[in-house]
């Protein structure tokens, strides 16, 4: 039975759930239609594809696509660490558990790597045929050691022996000697040697040190500049390591670990030592990924799979050398038409005077920021910033997910406390990979007598958001700020988010509610201006999506746009097959990986799904319902910090915020419109989980969303 006729037959009725909220096993408990539904494994490694497909886009400036490989091969090892392991323990445990399309664990298994050898295949001949060749025409060389003349061997040499030799530990194994602990994404040389006593061949690991520079300069001049790799100079210089030593073969390998371990804190007494002793687990978790240099030695292969307890789908080939080695060294050369034109985010118009109260500007109207676009530091540093300064203030609350440890926004609170104000931090210690720098950042924090929240036990705590409060001349007033990305300085002119400020007395009412659910035993349960998950926000989003179903049957306008990174939940995935059957337009744009199919008959003929991938990272939550209205000033929209997945909903305290002024509406109906014209930059999403990117057709269309919107921030703001 197809798709369109499976459709008709299973979607039939309201999802009988959506009036509470939702537990952790609702997703698992649900009856589904696997034919209704991509796996997120795979949506997501088409996600991935779509970053390498910027990469060879020659398009996109020759230098900033080595930094499009980076980011593919980094977004690489977080899905190792944090699908395969899951995946592989799911095996062990003899789970059966079937993805939402059907699959049992084994095979999505053998699905993912079948993906990932293409996709690295894709990369590595992408790299040999486009982009080194074109870096080469623009005198950008990765030299190998054997094209080096004998004066530049003897340079490399030396500076082999002066700055790298000292700093290499060689460790052999053998009777006396075990095989060595190797490191999460640690690269290493395997050396097959013959041991001089006994003629025996034994095993030999070099770490490759990551703390010193990875490219070094060969030659630079008119000519252009030739580069090689410490890998390249390492390989070629190990007589001086193993003097007197025959070396048999080596090659180079790398290792990932499985430290996304769930961690047991239901209950925990203490958060943050439930957390540091997982970290040290983390630290010795099974390898579940060997890489090693195609082509490489068998023995040696061998010797290190069998050691580390490896099959053989657990071994991927690196292609070159260089392949699997961050470009980050390069990409920082002064080549200025080789990169994007350089961009410095604008003021807001509203916070162009600096010498201007910013709590006055934000009690006369409700002030919404597009960032990067328009800067952080004008707006939400110096929101901060004052605060901490500002004698009328009483106390600033805030929540800290991913941020800089040594931040303005840091130095502000910490001054805010040493000068008498009350400040509450929540610090999410449970932040994936963030886990020990928000360790060491509580403890900061607490040493300047900051009160300090290391999460909710069962909970992660996503939300962005802060509060000041403040004594006007007319009454204490709290003040806002609201946000889809983190309070982080670097991430903010990379990624694409945006920032709230509002000082409405509904808003701020529910805010200090919510930051008491947060620190304290707050019950409340009737949030009727803000969402909050898990508490409201799936409930209240569900109930929205069916109010538009409504208004079609009434023959009101039923119009649904959604913003996000990703879309998994299952209850919110039905309500749109749902709205989509009645009738309702839906168009999404989901960044990263979409559960969702679009475009089948009888089921989602009227859902449109898009991804946005370019310059920037699209972080933005933007949710808009017609709410049967045709003049969108008159919709509903809603911006925050939720996904819709089912974590995000379920497992994790998520804010979102109404935008209820025409200006701040109109800053986000135009955000979902340049993304949905986008021609450049956009992705399709066909019905099989598939994308198809877009093609511009005239010369207005040549420009993605993110150039549209820089160009849009300098008319209408100051530099």
């Amino acid at each position: 039975m197809g798709i369109e006729m499976v459709a008709k037959k299973t979607i039939r009725r309201r999802p009988s759930n959506i009036r509470r909220t939702a537990t952790k096993k609702d997703n698992k408990k649900k009856e589904i239609n696997p034919e209704h539904y991509v796996s997120r494994d795979i949506s997501w490694l088409h996600f991935n594809e779509r970053v390498l497909s910027e990469a060879m886009d020659q398009r996109t400036p020759l230098l900033e696509r080595l930094k499009f490989c980076d980011i593919f091969i980094s977004n690489l090892d977080e899905f190792f660490i944090q699908r395969i392991g899951r995946l592989k323990n799911q095996v062990d445990s003899g789970y059966k558990m079937k993805t939402l399309d059907g699959v049992i664990p084994s095979e999505q298994l053998k699905r993912i790597r079948e993906m990932i050898l293409r996709q690295n295949k894709a990369l590595a001949k992408g790299l040999n045929d486009i982009i080194f060749p074109e870096l080469s025409k623009e005198g950008i060389y990765f030299a190998k050691w054997d094209s080096l003349g004998e004066k530049n061997k003897e340079f490399i040499s030396q500076h082999f022996q002066t700055s790298i030799l000292p700093i290499l530990t060689p460790l052999a194994v053998d009777y006396g000697h075990p095989f060595p602990f190797i490191s999460n994404l640690s690269k290493s040389l395997g050396i097959s040697l013959l041991k001089p006593s006994s003629g025996e061949k034994i095993f030999s690991r070099v770490k490759i040190p990551d703390e010193i520079p990875q490219w070094v300069t060969v030659e630079e001049g008119k000519e252009g500049i030739t580069f090689i790799h410490l890998e390249e100079i390492l390989l070629n210089n190990l007589n001086l390591l193993f003097p007197g030593t025959e070396i048999l073969d080596k090659m180079i390998f790398r290792v990932t670990r499985n430290i996304d371990l769930e961690e047991e804190d239901e209950w925990a007494e203490d958060l943050k030592e439930v957390i540091e002793e997982g970290l040290r687990e983390k630290k010795f978790s099974p390898v579940i990924r060997l890489e090693v240099e195609k082509g490489s030695n068998e023995w040696i292969s061998n010797y290190i799979s069998t050691e580390l307890e490896l099959s053989p789908d657990d071994i991927y080939e690196m292609g070159q050398i260089v392949h699997h080695t961050s470009f980050g060294e390069i990409t920082k050369i002064d080549r200025p038409k080789l990169k994007y034109k350089s961009w410095t985010p604008k003021i807001h118009s509203d916070f162009v005077d600096e010498k201007s109260n910013i709590f006055n500007k934000i009690k006369g109207k409700d002030i919404i920021v597009h960032h990067p676009y328009e800067s952080f530091n004008s707006s939400v540093e110096r929101f901060i910033e004052t605060a901490a300064h500002d004698s009328k203030v009483y106390a600033i609350k805030i929540t800290l997910y991913r941020t800089t440890i040594n931040s303005k926004i840091i130095d502000s609170l910490i001054y805010a406390a040493q000068n008498g104000k009350q400040v509450a931090c929540l610090v999410e210690l449970k932040a994936r990979f963030e886990e020990e720098k928000n360790i060491r950042l509580s403890e900061k924090l607490e040493n300047e007598g900051i009160h300090v929240i290391g999460g909710m036990v069962g909970l992660k705590t996503h939300t962005k958001m802060c509060m000041v409060v403040r004594q006007d001349s007319d009454r204490v007033t709290t003040y806002v700020h609201l946000g889809t990305g983190n309070y982080n300085p670097l991430t903010s002119k990379l990624y694409s988010d945006l920032s709230f400020f509002t000082c409405r007395q509904e808003v701020g009412e529910e805010v200090v509610q919510a930051f008491n659910y947060l620190t304290g035993l707050s019950l409340k349960k009737d949030y009727k201006n803000i969402m909050i998950a898990p508490i409201t926000m799936k409930r209240q989003f569900c109930e929205l999506i069916y109010e538009e179903i409504k208004n079609k049957k009434r023959g009101k306008e039923g119009l649904i746009i959604a913003k996000m990174n990703a879309i998994e939940d299952v209850d919110i995935i039905e309500a749109l097959y749902m709205a989509s059957i009645n009738g309702v337009k839906i168009k999404l744009i989901v960044r990263g990986f979409c559960c969702l199919r679009p475009g089948v008959t009888g089921l989602s003929e009227n859902i449109e799904v898009i991804s946005i991938i370019g310059r920037f990272l699209e972080h933005s939550r933007i949710y808009y319902f017609s709410g049967g209205q045709s003049d969108p000033s008159k919709g509903k929209f809603f911006i925050g910090s939720p996904d819709w997945m089912h974590r995000n909903l379920n497992v994790r305290v998520e804010v979102a915020v109404p935008l209820v002024t025409d200006e701040s509406k109109s800053v986000a109906w135009k955000i979902l419109n340049v993304n949905l014209n986008d021609k450049r930059s956009s992705w399709k999403m066909n019905q099989d989980g598939s994308y198809t990117q877009k093609v511009p057709e005239g010369e207005k269309e040549k420009l993605g969303s993110h150039a549209v919107l820089m160009s849009d921030s300098e008319e209408n703001n100051f530099s």
